[in-house]
């Protein structure tokens, strides 16, 4: 029997605390991070769109990192993917240098929709000072769901952290109106055909 694949993990177990990940191989010449990548599949659309950048994914969950680390063996020449086995919670400062982070993608966070379990959503304001630390000057920060509340819980964070540090796109307390990369997600394939809202937000680094 295969063995069961989680979906949600729990960022702050011990487990997931209590290890270092291993060192990221030096970048190519545009280096761009999906926080959380689960199986990838982002990460790849993306190498074959901008041959040359190194595409790298966080993601916790080691089986999924050692499958993509497999597949990207096979990637023709030009097309970079790594994955790293790390905790977004503890582990950016230790992954990327300041200033050598040309794009963050956040794209469909796990919700975690109890009130308890809030503490637990990607964007706090320890990982954005973080984010923002190691994103160069003019880089990016993307972030995208298709819940509104974990949307707007983002938006608020990003706004009152990041004054001083980042600039919203369309301005202050706005969402973006559409997926300015050209590479959709499985998540967001699947909800625009179902015709739901996805919500986005776009930073550049100040």
């Amino acid at each position: 029997m295969s063995k069961r694949l989680r979906h949600h993990v729990n960022p702050l177990s011990q487990q997931y605390l209590a290890f270092t990940p291993k060192n990221l191989t030096p970048p190519g010449e545009v280096l761009e991070v999906e926080l959380g990548c689960a199986e990838g599949e982002f990460l790849f659309r993306r190498a074959s769109q901008k041959p040359g950048h190194h595409v790298v994914g966080i993601e916790i969950r080691r089986d999924l990192v050692a499958k993509i680390n497999t597949m990207a063996l096979d990637l023709p020449p030009g097309q970079r993917v790594e994955a790293i086995f790390a905790n977004l919670n503890i582990h950016i400062p230790t992954l990327f240098a300041p200033a050598s982070v040309d794009r963050f993608f956040i794209n469909f966070p796990d919700p975690w929709f109890k009130k308890q379990h809030h503490k637990r959503r990607v964007v706090t304001p320890e990982l954005l000072a973080e984010l923002c630390e190691a994103l160069r000057p003019g880089g990016e920060l993307f972030f995208q769901s298709d819940i509104f509340d974990l949307a707007l819980d983002a938006l608020s964070v990003i706004e009152e952290f990041g004054e001083g540090l980042v600039h919203n796109v369309r301005g202050p307390w706005s969402f973006f109106p559409h997926n300015p990369y050209g590479v959709p997600t499985r998540r967001e394939v699947h909800v625009s055909e179902k015709g739901g809202d996805i919500w986005r937000i776009l930073y550049t680094r100040l």
